[in-house]
């Protein structure tokens, strides 16, 4: 992609979708969307040749920052937040506590639906690391969020 404006409304898409799949939440999401592609356009001449899986990835990373963030200074439990779902903060919860490559993983293969392949160059791994990760990381959320149930 050569050109950023050509390829803005692919790319606000794919930063949008990411960040909504991790927040659940409007709003949130176009932040993280302006964030991604803000940061996409300082970077725009290292990134351009790589810019969807370099969008993806920052926008996964950044909607899980901002998880992070909630929890840190959320005074009132989230469990008793009026509109939050509690099984949406139970798979928060299980994501933010694996390892940073299984959560990338198991964000980009399972809640984004990109196929094994393309995580892998996302990452910049091999498919079967992209499958170790993925076959760890679930195991590990199903672990997570059975303790919870």
């Amino acid at each position: 992609m050569d050109n950023f404006d050509a390829g803005f409304e692919h790319l606000w898409s794919r930063a949008y979708g990411v960040a909504y799949v991790v927040l659940g939440d409007r709003g949130e999401s176009e932040d993280i969307a302006q964030e991604t592609l803000a940061r996409a356009l300082v970077r725009w001449r290292k990134v351009s040749a790589y810019a969807e899986p370099w969008v993806v990835r920052v926008a996964g990373n950044l909607a899980i920052d901002r998880v992070r963030k909630r929890q840190r200074t959320r005074a009132v439990p989230v469990e008793h937040v009026p509109g939050v779902d509690a099984q949406r903060v139970d798979l928060q919860r299980a994501l933010i506590a694996l390892s940073p490559k299984q959560r990338e993983v198991v964000v980009l293969r399972y809640l984004v639906d990109l196929p094994e392949a393309e995580v892998a160059e996302t990452l910049g791994c091999s498919v079967g690391t992209v499958k170790t990760h993925a076959s760890r990381g679930l195991a590990a959320l199903r672990k997570s969020l059975e303790a919870t149930a």
